[in-house]
């Protein structure tokens, strides 16, 4: 291997000076970051990754074309050529090899995968002796064969319906790891659409696009370890699967396609996926309101947007319920990428055809829960400015993520909730409200009790126009504003129509319906 900075190179006469190679203006660290920033393509891929043979990288070996291998992962680096302290010919000693023994002689306090991150071409394709002949053929890649669109199946009518939805999904490996990509099109690609469960060798992941998703359904061809790493880069559309194997091995293939795989469908509430849950902890929150932490599987990763809904289902029994925090200002509990808990808040009552059965649970018990559904959207509060939330008892939950979420928006300038209960002891995180609302001035709440005590200082009454036309009293009319709706269905459907009275448009309010 050539010597790395060259005797006589720039480079390595600085080495003493801790002089740097004289770059052009407008090539500092700073003008490199603020290029890797921009979102402009640095590899040339469009954001795909590859699996890179020794001789694929080998004929990128000029200054207009040049990759260089670093610890097993590939870099297009030209467009870092001019960026470069020691000078455009000393990253070039690399260029179409593997480079590594030459960067940690000069960089090795370098992290290099931060360095050249949006340079990342792939990894390189392992060809061990014995299976080289059959890694060649496959690639480390599968690739869909062609049908009704591009190579997926999908259902009646979809095509006419959403003619911009375009996904495909590849694989590669080393050794030791499998990537699945899957590429989406979509800038706005978060965890919330992504949903992996991986159990017993079967690796099924959900990619949600308004109302249609894409599902890959796998029974893996080899073992792998029962957890799983999800990467979205919303930049390009991307959405990388690592997993483990067990043994290290070459695998041909990545394994046999089970239902609806390489496939659409349609999103409905009657046809989620379940997985089995355990719990954690259980703890009141009053006197007939129960706290409960569940754990999801090992191999499961799944985030529940804001305002999504959750089912729970026991034998044919099954009800809906939203996820909620551990408390009003908690962060969601995240190992790694992964959302480990899941928290329900659930009113238990005694003649439900489920909740006794809930209230029941022992730590360390199983339920079945479902995938998110639900009909709020993120864009919903694009250029909102207030929200009014109005909860009745446990249609509280949805509004428990919403405003947590909202106060971390700066443009947010008030969001204001009516809860209705009963009785005072009906009302959960009271304590918790009130020192939000002493805490946050843009946040506002009105306890009003149907059945109050005499002593009872505050509003009395049902969801009515008066009590609305005064809680409105002095709002001020240039908000941009969003009104969240949630309890029973006789209570949802007089404030929706309270609030269109009092002149709000179908666009402005929105009805929860978990």
């Amino acid at each position: 291997m050539s010597q790395f900075p060259a005797p006589s190179s720039q480079q390595r006469v600085s080495a003493d000076s801790r002089n740097k190679v004289r770059l052009k203006p407008g090539r500092s660290l700073m003008d490199w970051i603020r290029l890797k920033q921009s979102g402009k393509d640095m590899t040339g891929l469009c954001g795909r990754l590859i699996a890179v043979t020794e001789e694929e990288l080998a004929k990128h070996n000029k200054k207009t074309d040049c990759w260089i291998c670093i610890r097993g992962m590939v870099y297009n680096v030209t467009p870092y050529l001019e960026y470069h302290p020691g000078g455009e010919e000393e990253l070039m000693r690399g260029a179409g090899a593997d480079g590594t023994e030459l960067f940690d002689q000069i960089h090795s306090w370098v992290n290099s995968e931060s360095m050249l991150k949006e340079c990342l071409v792939g990894r390189m394709a392992l060809k061990p002796k014995a299976v080289a002949k059959v890694f060649e053929k496959q690639s480390g890649f599968e690739v869909p064969k062609q049908t009704s669109l591009n190579g997926t199946s999908v259902p009646d009518g979809f095509e006419k319906q959403s003619k911009e939805i375009s996904l495909r999904h590849e694989w590669f490996q080393t050794e030791d790891t499998i990537t699945v990509v899957i590429y989406t099109k979509k800038k706005d690609i978060n965890s919330g659409s992504v949903i992996v469960d991986l159990e017993g060798g079967v690796l099924r992941t959900e990619v949600r696009q308004q109302k249609y998703s894409y599902i890959l359904h796998l029974e893996l061809s080899h073992e792998v370890q029962e957890v799983v790493s999800v990467h979205c880069a919303s930049k390009v559309g991307k959405i990388e699967l690592h997993l483990k194997k067990l043994n290290s091995a070459i695998w041909s293939d990545l394994g046999q396609p089970l239902e609806h795989h390489n496939s659409f469908k349609k999103n409905t509430d009657g046809d989620l996926f379940y997985r089995k849950c355990t719990l954690l902890s259980k703890m009141d929150v009053s006197h007939d309101t129960r706290l409960l932490c569940f754990q999801l599987p090992p191999g499961c990763y799944l985030t529940i947007p804001v305002g999504q809904h959750i089912y729970l289902k026991d034998v044919e029994v099954v009800r809906p319920y939203t996820p909620v925090l551990p408390s009003l200002n908690a962060e969601p509990k995240v190992d790694g990428l992964t959302c480990t808990n899941i928290y329900l808040m659930i009113k238990i009552y005694p003649d439900g055809l489920l909740t006794p059965h809930i209230d029941k649970l022992q730590i360390g018990d199983c339920v079945s829960m479902s995938s998110p559904a639900g009909n709020f959207k993120h864009s919903q509060l694009k250029g909102i400015t207030e929200l009014i939330l109005l909860a009745a008892g446990t249609g509280f939950t949805p509004m428990i993520k919403l405003i947590n979420f909202s106060l971390k928006i700066s443009s947010f300038r008030k969001i204001r909730l009516m809860f209705f209960n009963k009785t005072e002891k009906d009302i959960v995180w009271r304590d918790q409200l009130d020192h939000l609302a002493s805490k946050d001035k843009r946040f506002e709440v009105e306890y009003i009790l149907s059945e109050p005590h005499l002593e009872w200082a505050g509003k009395r009454g049902k969801i009515e126009m008066p009590l609305c036309s005064e809680f409105l009293t002095g709002r001020p009319e240039e908000l941009k504003t969003l009104v969240c709706v949630c309890g029973p269905i006789s209570f949802t459907e007089q404030a929706v129509g309270i609030f269109k009275q009092l002149g709000f448009n179908n666009g402005e309010i929105h009805a929860f319906n978990g």
